[in-house]
């Protein structure tokens, strides 16, 4: 199952993970390497309209995000944004937080805003294939609990 802004981060090719209630899906725009964005499955517009059951399932996935970034980002800290000021529906943008860069396939990826809030402007694109790769790579990888 989806919904708008889940197809507006990419869905069904960017997903790495889903959970009954959750969906976990690479970020195409990649403000540090490894960010994700976690799009709730219900037909929520505001976060009080989550069900209990998504509210408990919610840490299912967010234990699965920590253990998957732990091991491919090293992340130092994490943050996890509501912003919700485009796409209509729950979630949160998930950005792993470092000092300095990661590079990856030869590509640097800095900390644009480290130690401050993360530089959501200066975020890198990621083509469509390297995309699709990589979430595919992960979601072997994904072990919620």
């Amino acid at each position: 199952m989806s919904n708008k802004t889940a197809e507006a981060f990419g869905y069904p090719a960017t997903l790495v993970a889903e959970t009954d209630a959750w969906l976990v899906l690479l970020r195409p725009k990649q403000p540090t390497f490894g960010s994700l964005v976690l799009v709730c499955k219900e037909p929520a517009k505001a976060f009080s309209d989550l069900s209990a059951a998504a509210f408990t399932d919610l840490q299912t996935a967010i234990r699965g995000i920590e253990r998957l970034l732990r091991d491919k980002v090293a992340y130092e800290k994490i943050n996890y944004l509501m912003l919700m000021m485009v796409d209509p529906d729950v979630h949160f943008h998930v950005i792993p937080r470092y000092e300095g860069e990661r590079v990856v396939g030869g590509r640097s990826f800095p900390d644009a805003g480290w130690p401050g809030p993360p530089a959501l402007a200066a975020a890198i694109e990621l083509d469509p294939q390297t995309l699709e790769g990589l979430a595919r790579d992960w979601r072997r990888e994904w072990r919620p609990a």
